[in-house]
């Protein structure tokens, strides 16, 4: 979590919310009183989805958190989405239920580590991921999300030489749809991971009506089973639209609560993760909770801190991005 202020780590103290407390209601008082926006990830809890301004993928959180009118952002997702907000409203407080709500992909490619790689590549561009640190951000031509990610690689002059980070399938995904050669940092998601071709044939098999839909940083094997790959937003927007009436859904289950919002007629089956369980959910999402939530509009805290110089480094290539759409 490069250029986030940790020296007082804040712990939640839940002892302290009075018991019989009305959680959803006081969550509400206090985003009034705070004059708080509270943006949440389709991977959070239902209960928090429910309570937020404004619910979305990376791309529309992070174009939420650009232009939020409020004194205090309150972001229930992780540690990376919470710094963009921060690195995008550095005159507003950003808050975040809780601080270990990390991620495996921003945590396997540390800035310091990512700076000495990348010396072996001085003449390419470096096209990173949302899902990263402000520091790796600020090490960055350009940042994407896997919404925008075609979209931005192809806004690249097409002799320039590329480095996609940190996401490896991500990265060969958009390959093959720009036809772009990239190198590639090799770090994964530990929930995309756990899908694999095999399983997911199999209850294709089992489900043959249904149509397997997967996010871009599966495998490329799963992606080539799939019958429609893309970002969180665009996989929610497809089953809302799609005339299919069961759908195999290979990414977080959070986005699950959405889907059935949206298309309470049809059947929505987890993909299995390769270590058995019926569904993959992300363990650092999960770590935000409504007591949580509660505690950091009541204390403003904990509150997301950035290195100045860290962050107006890590504005240029996120607002490159922002101005693409």
């Amino acid at each position: 979590m490069e250029g986030m202020d940790l020296t007082a780590p804040y712990v939640p103290d839940l002892e302290s919310i009075p018991a019989g407390i009305d959680l959803p209601a006081e969550i509400r008082r206090l985003k009034a009183e705070r004059r708080a926006v509270l943006l949440a990830h389709y991977y959070q809890e239902p209960e928090i989805q429910d309570l937020a301004d404004f619910v979305g993928d990376s791309l529309q959180l992070s174009q939420q958190a650009a232009k939020a009118d409020a004194e205090v952002i309150a972001f229930c997702g992780v540690h990376f989405m919470a710094e963009t907000a921060k690195i995008l409203n550095p005159g507003k407080t950003v808050v975040i239920p809780d601080m270990d709500a990390g991620c495996s992909l921003a945590d396997r490619c540390p800035a310091d580590y990512f700076e000495q790689w990348l010396k072996q590549y001085p003449d390419h561009d470096v096209v990173s991921y949302i899902n990263c640190s402000a520091g790796v951000k600020a090490l960055s031509t350009v940042i994407c999300t896997s919404s925008n990610a075609v979209r931005v690689v192809e806004s690249l002059p097409r002799d320039r030489k590329i480095v996609f980070a940190p996401d490896r399938h991500l990265g060969k995904w958009v390959m093959k749809q720009t036809g772009r050669d990239m190198v590639l940092f090799p770090g994964f998601c530990i929930v995309h991971e756990q899908f694999t071709a095999k399983r997911l044939a199999a209850l294709k098999a089992q489900h043959p009506e249904a149509k397997l839909i997967a996010h871009p940083e599966c495998d490329a094997t799963v992606s080539q089973l799939a019958d429609f790959v893309g970002s969180t937003a665009a996989l929610l927007n497809f089953v809302a639209k799609d005339s299919a009436r069961a759908f195999i859904v290979a990414t977080e289950a959070g986005i699950l609560h959405q889907m059935r919002q949206r298309r309470p007629d049809a059947e929505l089956i987890p993909a299995p993760a390769d270590s058995g369980c019926n569904c993959s959910l992300c363990p650092y999402m999960k770590l935000n909770s409504l007591e949580k939530l509660y505690l950091c509009l009541r204390d403003l805290k904990p509150e997301i801190r950035l290195d100045e110089s860290v962050r107006v480094k890590a504005l240029k290539p996120l607002e490159r991005m922002l101005a693409l759409g």
